[in-house]
C-alpha cells in the first residue's frame, strides 16, 4: 500500500513539474519569451515606447518575420496584449527588412 502511494507522489511531482517547465517558456515564430517580453513595451498601446530596445531589435534578427506576418489578422496577438499594426511596423524600425507580402 506504502509503494503505491509513493508511486503516485512520485507520478504528481512528475507531472507538476513537466506542467511548470511548459507554461514556463513561450516560443512565437522563432522568438523566445525574452525576445517576447523585450518587444511588448513597444508594441502595447496606448503609448508604445519608441524606438523599440536593442534586445528587442536582437530577438528580432532570429524571428522568422514571415510567420510573424500571418498573424496579422490573428486573435492571438491581441489576447497576449500586442497590437498587430505596432508588431508588424517593429522590423523596419529595427533596421530589418519586413516580408514583401507583409
Amino acid at each position: 500500500m506504502e509503494m503505491i502511494m509513493a508511486g503516485k507522489v512520485v507520478l504528481v511531482v512528475v507531472l507538476m513539474v513537466t506542467m511548470f517547465e511548459g507554461s514556463r517558456s513561450l516560443t512565437l515564430c522563432d522568438m523566445n519569451d525574452d525576445g517576447l517580453l523585450a518587444c511588448k513595451p513597444s508594441v502595447t498601446k496606448p503609448d508604445p515606447v519608441e524606438p523599440p530596445s536593442p534586445a528587442c531589435c536582437q530577438a528580432l534578427t532570429g524571428a522568422n518575420l514571415t510567420c510573424l506576418c500571418s498573424y496579422r489578422n490573428s486573435l492571438m496577438l491581441p489576447s497576449l496584449g500586442i497590437d498587430p499594426d505596432l508588431a508588424l511596423g517593429l522590423p523596419s524600425k529595427c533596421n530589418l527588412t519586413p516580408p514583401a507580402d507583409c
